[in-house]
């Protein structure tokens, strides 16, 4: 593995950390508006983040190169309804996208195909990223914050849990 790629492996690692600071900040919000399934929902996303850049972290030293961990920025604490606070993460989530074809295309000019074979799980997972936030948002708009619908699914958003994969 080239340098180059292995610095933009690390960068994106930090920046799975930082995505689980921006998902707990979301979670702040919503509970500090008493809907704690939305809370939780986005607690699970924070675990979710923090589970792949624990994976990226493996794979580097696996082999053979030292992650190094660095400072975040800090997140968005400021929203004005549980709709935006989806959007942002909509919008999260795309960068993430980017950043993570990136590196795909980084491994395959390398023909680094152990980093190609590795990256085609976060690919994989970020189309069901994006799909997950791109229905609650067309929920959420099709729903008024006061209807019962809306309680429903912060109760729904409540149950949800993480749950490691294991391949």
């Amino acid at each position: 593995m080239s340098d180059e790629l292995f610095q933009a492996l690390n960068e994106q690692m930090n920046f799975e950390f930082y995505s689980s600071q921006v998902y707990l900040a979301m979670a702040a919000y919503c509970s500090g508006e008493s809907l704690d399934g939305f809370a939780n929902f986005f607690i699970v996303q924070a675990e979710e983040e923090r589970f792949h850049a624990m994976k990226m972290y493996k794979y580097l030293n696996d082999r053979g190169r030292r992650a190094t961990i660095a400072g975040m920025d800090n997140p968005n604490n400021d929203y004005h309804s549980v709709l935006q606070v989806y959007e942002h993460g909509y919008e999260h989530e795309q960068i993430v996208t980017k950043r993570i074809y990136h590196l795909s295309d980084l491994a395959l000019n390398e023909r680094e195909h152990a980093t190609m074979q590795f990256l085609k799980w976060f690919i994989d997972e970020q189309v069901e990223e994006e799909a997950m936030f791109d229905s609650i948002i067309q929920k959420l708009k099709r729903i008024d914050r006061d209807s019962n619908a809306f309680y429903m699914l912060d109760a729904e958003f409540a149950q949800r849990v993480f749950t490691p994969p294991t391949a």
